[in-house]
């Protein structure tokens, strides 16, 4: 048994630290809202009243938060991780975040004789649930090697691509990759709908064919019940394409496709739908009738 600690259970955190729960690990959570963590302690979880505190009593910390303002709080913040004796402890942040601060919090770990991965995940509430998320992973090998046990507890695709924020940078290339398969499935549908199609033989038979993709196969079930709910909310994904395209920019990259998937995530927050699903992108077309 490892004693672990986990900092951010929301959508996805929640479901991570059941299946850490239920491989007999000693889990430590904090939460913001402590709410969002009750279910948690029902199942066996500890409560810590900060992310100092989690850091204090874990070997492994984990951090799954929002926005990398919010993980540069909970790890430099004035009760943040930092603030704990991190040496010889690995710290594991599965946000999706800015290279930049992930190689931040590598340096600052390794002055603390701690150890860093960056490790954002792909997979949605789906993926979490049934602990098959794809984990990207930036940072030293051998590390790597030992978190190992712990990330297949919860994934099904592990892979370290590099040193400190290339865990970062190869989500960003999954956002781009995902920015394109969202706006092709809604406009798909929009188109499919108004050509008087059925839309779940249309689904059906695109899947089964070139188009198929994860995005396809996932989210266009929830859009023909009218579910929104957020397995990856509007304004997260947002912040990840301005993520991916402000790397491109220093890279000296222009992403047209990209930059004008950003803009229709921004009309629909703006709509009030920043708090959906990223499938309630087809409200730009559906909404009004």
């Amino acid at each position: 048994m490892t004693n672990i600690g986990f900092i951010g259970t929301g959508v996805m955190g929640i479901s991570v630290v059941e299946h850490l729960l239920k491989n007999d690990h000693a889990v430590t959570v904090y939460n913001r809202t402590k709410a969002k963590a009750e279910t948690l302690l029902t199942k066996g979880a500890v409560w810590a009243e900060t992310p100092q505190n989690v850091a204090e009593t874990s070997d492994i910390i984990f951090t799954m938060v929002g926005y990398p303002v919010d993980v540069e709080d909970v790890y430099y913040g004035e009760k943040g991780i930092f603030k704990a004796d991190v040496a010889n402890k690995v710290l594991i942040d599965l946000t999706t975040s800015t290279p930049s601060l992930a190689e931040k919090i590598n340096q600052t770990a390794k002055e603390k004789h701690a150890e860093a991965l960056d490790a954002p995940v792909s997979g949605g509430d789906l993926g979490a649930k049934k602990g098959t998320l794809t984990i990207m992973v930036g940072g030293d090998e051998q590390v790597f090697n030992d978190m190992k046990e712990i990330f297949q507890l919860f994934s099904s695709s592990l892979e370290l691509h590099g040193p400190a924020g290339s865990g970062q940078h190869t989500k960003m290339a999954n956002q781009i990759m995902v920015a394109g398969t969202m706006t092709g499935l809604t406009e798909m549908l929009v188109y499919a709908e108004k050509a008087e199609l059925d839309l779940k033989k249309v689904v059906k038979t695109l899947s089964g064919g070139a188009a198929g993709n994860w995005s396809l196969e996932n989210y266009s079930p929830r859009i023909l019940k009218e579910d929104y709910s957020a397995g990856f909310f509007v304004k997260h994904f947002i912040k990840d394409l301005s993520i991916a395209l402000d790397e491109a920019e220093k890279m000296g990259l222009n992403l047209p496709s990209t930059k004008l998937a950003k803009e229709l995530y921004e009309q629909l927050s703006q709509k009030g739908h920043a708090e959906d699903g990223t499938q309630a992108l087809i409200k730009l077309w559906w909404e009004n009738e």
